[in-house]
């Protein structure tokens, strides 16, 4: 195998952890918004993990983070506007990519 092609299987082996661990840090801060939902909403325990859950799978619906503001915004209204949903999912992806990169 030429130095060439080991390098283009190293940048293709990147790419692809890059796109994994994008992945789980955004699910991991779907997850932490919906327990931060949850304890709004007053949920006990396991009520809010399974919420949270609901909050993970509604990502899936489209690109970007505006289906989750979407449910969250429907789910919390009076107890939180869309842009404050907007910046917990900032914060909590921070939180997300330090304990993925602990969890190393």
């Amino acid at each position: 195998m030429s130095t060439f092609d080991e390098r283009a299987n190293a940048f293709e082996a990147k790419f692809a952890h890059d796109a994994d661990m994008q992945f789980r840090a955004e699910a991991r801060c779907n997850k932490l918004t919906g327990l931060w939902a949850a304890g709004l909403l007053g949920k006990s325990e396991d009520a809010a993990t399974e919420y949270a859950m609901t909050v993970v799978a509604a990502d899936f619906e489209e690109a970007g983070n505006e289906d989750v503001v979407r449910k969250l915004a429907a789910d919390l209204e009076g107890h939180a506007t869309a842009d404050e949903i907007r910046t917990k999912l900032v914060q909590n992806l921070a939180v997300a990519k330090v304990q993925l990169m602990q969890e190393l």
